[in-house]
């Protein structure tokens, strides 16, 4: 059921509200809206988990008629890319830090903006910072696993401790999905190794969800060779 307030009271204070950043997520919350679970952009407002948030479709028609020429997004694929991105970030990010954000990567800016409220970070583009992103994605880092092994490096599995990953279980072809779908552009495979990526092309065909194994046993076996 969603929460009551009182509509009559809200509305006599609807034209005290501005299209500043501050003022559209205050009149969320006013009507119930938890922005914990949202991405704020000017001109969208894209939901990253439907359920916590409490963003139901009696919310979008009363915040629809303050704020009309903001699109709310109810996409599912991108809600399932933040559930795999919170998995990482929830132990990654450290509250009240200075993060530092790669440039024009809108994925990365959708993920990482309701964090700004969650565990109260800052997003910085230059200067000091506590937390740099690292915004490799699954694809790639695997890659960079057979790499090493076709090279004869033996596993190729590095994180920084300093750096946060929050696509680095989440597959391209997600991320080309939802961005085409959001008529955004589109991001490829950073790593071109041929041997490589041929083996994951193989991979793909016979074993769908060898990625995320992959990565998971690297993880493992890189742990175990620290201690």
């Amino acid at each position: 059921m969603d929460f009551m307030f009182d509509i009559s009271g809200l509305a006599s204070e609807e034209d005290k509200f501005s299209s500043s950043k501050k003022d559209v997520l205050k009149y969320l919350k006013i009507i119930g809206v938890d922005t914990r679970f949202i991405s704020y952009t000017p001109k969208k407002i894209y939901i990253n988990n439907l359920r916590f948030s409490k963003f139901s479709r009696t919310r979008e028609a009363t915040f629809n008629k303050q704020y009309g020429e903001i699109e709310v997004v109810r996409n599912k694929l991108f809600q399932k890319i933040c559930a795999k991105s919170s998995k990482v970030l929830s132990l990654e990010i450290k509250p009240n830090s200075r993060i530092l954000m790669p440039e024009d990567n809108f994925i990365i800016e959708l993920l990482l903006e309701p964090y700004t409220r969650k565990y109260g970070v800052e997003l910085v583009y230059e200067g000091e910072y506590d937390l740099k992103v690292n915004p490799i994605i699954l694809d790639d880092q695997v890659n960079n696993i057979f790499e090493g092994i076709f090279n004869g490096e033996g596993l190729n599995y590095n994180q920084d401790e300093n750096e946060i990953y929050p696509l680095i279980n989440v597959s391209l072809d997600w991320i080309n999905s939802f961005l085409k779908m959001d008529n955004q552009e589109i991001i490829e495979k950073q790593n071109k190794n041929e041997l490589a990526n041929s083996f994951s092309e193989f991979l793909d065909d016979v074993a769908p969800q060898y990625k995320e194994n992959v990565l998971s046993a690297s993880e493992y076996i890189a742990t175990k060779n620290k201690n």
